[in-house]
């Protein structure tokens, strides 16, 4: 990727110095209600209908009510002072990394805040909190070994860089595309929670039972990959970030964490009725659809007969 010497995001919070507790008190919130842009939503991607056009979009995150992490309520921290503490003991690999990651997300601000407003609507940038093997969010008490997550409660993505080197040697996707690709598919859960879809999925999975649950996850996690297609479309397109070999390494990590492939090191067996993200099939076909058609309406997971 060409990346450097670009512009990077102010949107990065840096907790790498700071200690985090499951037990941790107040703070948390902030999410507010965007059902206002629920039309957006329909507008967007072409939905009809009404009852079904509440399910047949957008999604939730991975951690959407707290789940996976717990109800507690994970407090603050001062940022000025934790960036100031991880700054002096970070490695000149970890320092670019920083540098990378708030480049990624200073360019999907650019694609997204370019595709809303050709919508007619404002986008609001979400943070990037760095931290190193566990933090507190509004959703509850995270852990390193979860893999990034977005919470929706606060409008922050959470990212511990060690992710980063899992990525390539555990699961053999190396590349800063698949770097970026992890991010930037965190950044459509945010969009997905800006288009105010969030509340009404989790409305519409009470009382449905796990299997149904499951269901919408695996649509929802599909579309944050779309979403992460439209923005490398757009980098591509637009900035002429990615090089060669870059698209090849996207899809390649898309593979990498596919429900199928995981579940296959972890068990020795596949579950397909307990997938919450896709297969490496489904999400390698998302992701790609997303780089092809660069646009939100190709991203309807949701009404597609074959996933």
């Amino acid at each position: 990727m060409r990346w450097k010497g670009r512009r990077q995001s102010s949107n990065v919070e840096d907790r790498r110095g700071s200690s985090a507790s499951p037990f941790g008190g107040g703070g948390g919130g902030g999410g507010g209600s965007l059902l206002h842009l629920l039309p957006l939503a329909l507008r967007v991607l072409g939905v009809k209908g009404t009852i079904f056009a509440l399910l047949a979009v957008g999604a939730v995150s991975y951690l959407a009510g707290g789940g996976g992490l717990g109800s507690l309520v994970g407090g603050g921290v001062d940022d000025r002072q934790a960036g100031q503490r991880s700054a002096a003991g970070q490695s000149p690999q970890e320092q670019e990394l920083v540098e990378f990651v708030s480049v990624v997300l200073a360019d999907t601000e650019e694609t997204w805040r370019n595709v809303f407003e050709a919508a007619g609507e404002t986008y609001k940038e979400p943070r990037l909190v760095l931290f190193r093997g566990a933090v507190n969010s509004a959703c509850g008490f995270g852990q390193a070994a979860m893999g990034p997550f977005y919470c929706p409660a606060d409008q922050k993505v959470y990212l511990d860089l060690s992710f980063f080197d899992d990525l390539t040697r555990r699961m053999g996707a190396p590349g800063d595309f698949a770097q970026a690709y992890v991010i930037a598919h965190e950044i459509g859960h945010h969009v997905q929670t800006l288009l105010g879809i969030s509340a009404e999925v989790q409305k519409a999975n009470r009382g449905r039972g796990k299997a149904f649950a499951n269901q919408m996850s695996v649509k929802q996690e599909l579309q944050a990959d779309c979403f992460a297609g439209v923005w490398g479309n757009h980098a591509a397109r637009a900035r002429q970030l990615l090089e060669k070999g870059d698209i090849e390494e996207g899809l390649n990590a898309a593979s990498a964490i596919g429900d199928d492939r995981l579940q296959k090191q972890s068990r020795g067996y596949v579950s397909p009725d307990s997938f919450t993200h896709g297969s490496s099939a489904q999400r390698v076909r998302w992701f790609r659809t997303g780089l092809e058609k660069g646009t939100i309406s190709a991203c309807n997971t949701f009404a597609a007969d074959d996933l």
